[in-house]
This record gives C-alpha cells, structure tokens and sequence, in this order.
C-alpha cells in the first residue's frame, strides 16, 4: 500500500475549516504520520484484508452458523442466515455497580427494536469488566484498574472475535472503559463502530461544598456521618459523576473523532432525548454498514482524529489520564504518539473551559452553556481541530458542532451559539488561558506531566526539600502526624506500572491542599496517576521511567531540594550532576513488592505488572 492510498478516502471537498490549520497542529499532525507511516501502512493493509471478505453466513461452517443464531428469535435468524440483513454487535459494560453504567441495562432492547424496524438484526457479543474508581480509590483494589483498560479491550476481542457482526456498536462511558473499548474495537478496525454513551447524573451537592467537607474531614473538622452526606449528596443517581474527570474527558474526546452520534455526551440518562439518541446511533452503525458512506472505525482513527482528541483534552483542561490512554489507543491504530506532541500542542491550544476541578462548575453547566459542540466549533474555526476526517456521520465534523434536541417528538440539531455563561466556556477570542491545560516537565527527575489548568499563578513553582514516601498511606500518615506543616515536595514512589499497577493517588489530594490552604509551598511528585480529579495543588505526576524500572525517583533522598517549575518545565533535583551521577539508586522493598502482589485479585496481573511499558509508551501490558 502507497503513501497515496494511505490518505485516499479524504474527500478534499469536505473542507470546511473557517482558517487553515494552525502551523502547529499542521507539524505535529505531519511528524506523528512520518514516525507512524510503517506501523500505519501495515494496519491499514491488515484493515483491507479484513474488509474484503464476504458476509459471515458465507463464509462460516453450518455447525458454526447453528451456533451463532440458536438464540435469537426465528425471524431474525431468517434475516442473519437467509436474507444476510446486516446483524450488530453489541459490546456493553453494563453493570448495576457504576451509577455511569446502570443506564446501559435498557439499551441493547432499543437498539435491537430501532434495528428490527430497517431490517436489520443484533446481538448482545458479549460485556467487558467495569470497575469504579471512585469505590476502590484509595483500597487495594485501585491497583487492578489501569490494567483493567487493557482486560476490557482483550474482552471486546472475544466478543467480536464470532466475527458474525456487520457493526458494532459500543456501549460504555468511564474511565478505562471508553479506552479498553476503542483499543479493542480498533483491533477489528474494518467494521463501523458508533459509541453510545449514558450522560451525567443530574447536579447534586456544589463542587466547592464538597471539596470543602473533604478538606475538613482531612483536618479532623468534621466526621464521617457529614461526610458520608456530603459524597451521597454528590454521587446520588443514575449517570455518570458530574465533575470533569477521565470518564467526561472520554466524552469529549469521542466527539472530538466524530465516534459518537453528534452531541450526545452530555445528556442526562432516563429522557426521550437520551433515547432518541440510542436509537439514532443504531441508524448511525446501520447507515455506514449500508454504505451510505464507507468508515470504518480503523479508517475514522486515522493521526488526524487523534491531533483532534490531544487538542479537545488540552483546550477543555481534561484528564491527565489520557496521556497514557490515547498513546495506547493510538498504537492500537499503528499510530505512535507520545508527550512532546502533547507538549506542542498545549503551547498554542488555548483552554476555552472551567469544569470542576478546573473551576465550579460540572458537565451539567457545561452543557447547558454550549458543551461539545461550543468547544469543537470554536477550536475549528481557529484552524486549531483537523476539519477534513472521516466520522460516523456523512458530514464529517462540522455535524459535532451542533447539539441535539427534541423538537415535536423527532430529532434535530441546532447550531451550539455562543457560550452562555463565559465563566464555564470562553471563545478562542477571549480564553482562560492562551495555552492548554497540561505541561511536559523533563529534569534529572525523568519526564513527567503536569495538569496545570486549575494550579493558581503563585504556586506554579515550588522550590522545597523533598519528603520521600514509600507508599500513600505514608504520606497520610505523617500528614496527620503534622509532619508536612511547611514547605515540602512530597515524593512518593513505587507507584508505577511495574511496581504495583499505577494506582491514581486522589486520596492525597485534600492533605495536600489543607497545606497549601495554610500557606505552604507544596507539591506533589510521583510515578503513579492523579487523574482527571487533580486540581489546584502541583502534581508533577507518570514520573517516567518510574522508580521501579530503576528511573530517577529511586534516587531522591529526605532533604534534596526539588524544583517543579511548570512555567520552564523543569522537574530537577538542584544538586550537582557530579553527585547525581554518583548516588546509589533505593531498591523497592521485597516486602512491599510482595504486599502488592497479594490480594483482592491482584495475584492474576502479576504477568502485567511484568510486562507492562512505562507510562509515556501508554503503561501498554499486551504489546
């Protein structure tokens, strides 16, 4: 395959930009396809081979087509065998345990009836694992989630690894469930996939209110009984949380690739809009299987529609998460990415919102102000968003900038308009800030990242003796200890994919900013995560390589001065190279080691553990 058919299903006539594209994003974009071209060329052809085979009922054996449709309903076996009517898959992570997920329950009985009613057929493929970080912060079980991403995309595998399937449709929202997913799915990149996601549980308690009461429960203030009220208060319904962590950050990045029906991220569960939704991302699937318009996903995710997803994260101050989620999702399409792209692109992406933890509004505000379609309009018509990809719809991304309605019982689409409310969501014109939200930090410490949209301008760097933690319960520990009443740079290793999983380390987040509340220079360096939840206190975070892997952390000691100076994007320990080079590097304890071995599970991820790459290569267990 040439250089020419790499790029042959971008109609030219499509273009739509209001600008041309931004120098920036124009290079990036150019240098991410020069160092992928191989790797890309090579998945596209394993794409066309796929794509060229005939319909499933051909091509299997009749044992293995009794198998496949013993349990649907007579008439839509007749449509799958006989007529060979196109059959969906459907791939859901439904489960009563997520508040995102609950919604799902209903959706496979929609899309099977909207699909029955324009001839077509689907199946339940199979469900992937779902875990809630907001159950297991903080517990043990934190340890088995960065590598349940790569659990679920290895069980999107199997399900459509029957490859009866002439689509499929993916239904999922939270945090490594969107990634797992779309790795999973981009493995059977020849077929049209159109995600449905849930949408946000309606507003509960204010943010401030309740980072509050967590800050209080941090000092001894208040109990559990007002705390426990306070999070219920928050977290209270069907739906997905309403801050703007990971699982909204893949909301937004989905429509970012045009992989959603257009605007359908945000809305609430459990209305006819919702619905509509659903049964409009059956029409969706089933139009490009009918070849209204030839896009399968491994076509749609091509290095352009991953420029756009950098771009919407960084323009919406979104999860540090994605750093490693999308270098993972990108590798799954024979794209490499890695954060010098992300690090280019935040110098002239300009952050357009203000959604808790990066101000105090949620999602639901949000949307109600403009949401996706604001943002993608916005970032487009600046020249900063790739106009000419392919989506799930025949009018490519221009379609993302509209937001749904229901208008007499049918759906329609309505230009977003200007924000309404310029406290959540600012015009390129007049932004928070003219760079994005995310900073790469390199130093003798290694190469870190830095979520800097929500740090206030006196605190983007601190210059303060480190204090070095074995473990976060450590650093909790000596915080109530009042061992961190100064200026301190707490550093807390073994946190990184080999060590122990890479757990994110949200529990320290109110220790550290009681601190920072009574006037200390704090910060917080780490090989493990903090995820979307990261907010006003510095957090140079994927230390990489981490301490584990023999990586500098390993060699901070009590006392060393450490400068995070997110401004230079510096991340140093100020002593000489001289005795840098000369210091011993700490060894993790074997007691530790086994300790994170043991466990709620953990024993079976021991070969993942292992195996898996460092955090900027996508902490990536299967490659």
């Amino acid at each position: 395959m040439t250089a020419c058919r790499y790029h042959e299903s971008i109609d030219a006539t499509r273009l739509s930009s209001h600008m041309m594209l931004h120098s920036t994003v124009q290079q990036v974009t150019a240098r991410i396809a020069e160092r992928s071209q191989a790797a890309r060329l090579a998945y596209l052809a394993r794409l066309d081979q796929a794509s060229t085979r005939g319909p499933s009922p051909d091509r299997m054996g009749c044992a293995n087509l009794a198998h496949a449709v013993a349990g649907l309903p007579q008439d839509d076996r007749f449509k799958v065998v006989t007529e060979k009517a196109p059959n969906i898959g459907i791939v859901t992570a439904y489960n009563d345990m997520l508040s995102a997920h609950v919604p799902l329950q209903r959706f496979p009985e929609l899309i099977k009836a909207e699909l029955r009613r324009h001839g077509a057929t689907a199946q339940v493929a199979g469900g992937v694992p779902a875990m809630c970080d907001g159950v297991t912060q903080g517990t043990p079980g934190m340890e088995l989630s960065l590598f349940s991403r790569d659990v679920i995309a290895m069980a999107t595998a199997v399900a459509l690894s029957h490859d009866m399937f002439s689509g499929a449709l993916l239904l999922g929202v939270c945090d490594k469930i969107v990634p797992g997913l779309l790795i999973g799915a981009l493995h059977f990149g020849h077929l049209p996939v159109v995600f449905v996601p849930a949408g946000p549980m309606p507003s509960g308690l204010p943010n401030k209110t309740k980072a509050s009461i967590r800050e209080k429960a941090a000092q001894g203030l208040v109990g559990r009984s007002e705390l426990l009220d306070a999070e219920m208060q928050s977290y209270h319904s069907p739906g997905t949380c309403t801050f703007y962590g990971t699982a909204n950050s893949n909301q937004m990045l989905l429509e970012a690739m045009g992989l959603h029906v257009p605007g359908s991220a945000f809305v609430n569960p459990g209305n006819d809009l919702r619905d509509e939704l659903t049964r409009e991302a059956a029409r969706a699937v089933l139009g490009i299987t009918q070849g209204q318009r030839y896009a399968p996903i491994g076509r749609i995710v091509d290095e352009r529609a991953i420029v756009n997803a950098m771009v919407a994260l960084l323009a919406t101050g979104g999860s540090t998460n994605h750093l490693i989620h999308w270098v993972a999702v990108a590798r799954s399409a024979g794209i490499t990415i890695d954060w010098n792209d992300f690090s280019a692109l935040s110098e002239v992406v300009p952050l357009l919102s203000h959604v808790y933890p990066n101000g105090s509004a949620d999602v639901n505000e949000f949307q109600a102000d403009g949401g996706s379609g604001f943002v993608i309009r916005e970032l487009l018509d600046a020249g900063l968003m790739h106009a000419d990809v392919l989506t799930v719809r025949k009018d490519g991304l221009r379609d993302f900038t509209r937001e749904p309605s229901m208008q007499a019982g049918v759906l329609s689409w309505h230009d977003a308009g200007a924000s309404k409310d310029l406290s959540v969501l600012r015009p390129v014109a007049s932004p928070f800030s003219a760079t994005g939200g995310l900073k790469l930090l390199t130093g003798n410490l290694g190469r870190s990242v830095i979520k800097v949209s929500a740090v206030p301008d006196d605190r983007v760097v601190i210059e303060a003796p480190a204090r070095v933690f074995d473990s976060q319960e450590a650093m909790q520990q000596a915080f109530q200890a009042g061992e961190l009443s100064r200026d301190v740079v707490c550093v807390v290793r073994w946190q990184g994919p080999q060590a122990n999983g890479m757990p994110e380390l949200h529990k320290l987040t109110p220790p550290l900013s009681v601190l920072q509340g009574q006037g200390f220079k704090v910060a917080l360096v780490t090989d493990g995560r903090m995820s979307g939840a990261s907010g006003k206190v510095p957090a140079a975070i994927h230390v990489s390589p981490e301490a584990a892997a023999g990586g500098p952390l390993a060699k901070v000691r009590d006392g060393d001065v450490v400068r995070l100076d997110s401004r230079s994007g510096l991340l140093q320990v100020l002593i000489s190279d001289a005795e840098w080079s000369l210091r011993g590097a700490a060894e993790m304890p074997e007691a530790l080691r086994q300790h994170n071995g043991l466990g709620v599970g953990r024993e079976l991820f021991a070969g993942m553990r292992r195996h898996a790459l460092s955090a900027e290569e996508g902490a990536i267990a299967w490659g």
